[in-house]
């Protein structure tokens, strides 16, 4: 039983009988690399979609053509998704933030009756 499908990355692995070893050759197990486009200078990067490249040269070659050709852009990034890290779901209790913030006020200070005081001793 073979695997006729229209996918070159399925047909590259050259499926044969369901339940035999597979074996990948060198090359042959591509990435996917998750791609990062920046519009113009100083502007932050925006994820703009992904490419499967087998290294990260190739990566960036068709990070280009793909996402560079008609869209104004002035820089890539492109990052093997495997190496992307992220919290676990379960965590999201580490982001909570105290909404109230009233440290950051100076109402607490005297600082009035100091500043008045030095006016007063410079006249």
């Amino acid at each position: 039983m073979s695997n006729d499908s229209l996918d070159p990355r399925v047909n590259r692995l050259k499926l044969g009988v369901a339940g035999e070893a597979i074996r990948v050759e060198e090359g042959e197990n591509w990435n996917i690399y998750e791609v990062f486009h920046q519009e113009k200078r100083g502007a932050h990067h925006e994820h703009v979609g992904c490419v499967h490249a087998p290294n990260q040269e190739l990566a960036l070659i068709f990070a280009k053509e793909q996402f560079a050709r008609r869209k104004k852009c002035v820089n890539l990034w492109v990052v093997k998704s495997a190496d992307i890290l992220a919290f676990d779901v379960e965590d999201e209790d580490m982001f909570a933030n105290n909404a109230d913030k009233n440290y950051r006020d100076a109402s607490g200070f005297k600082v009035m009756e100091k500043i008045n005081k030095y006016k007063q001793s410079k006249k």
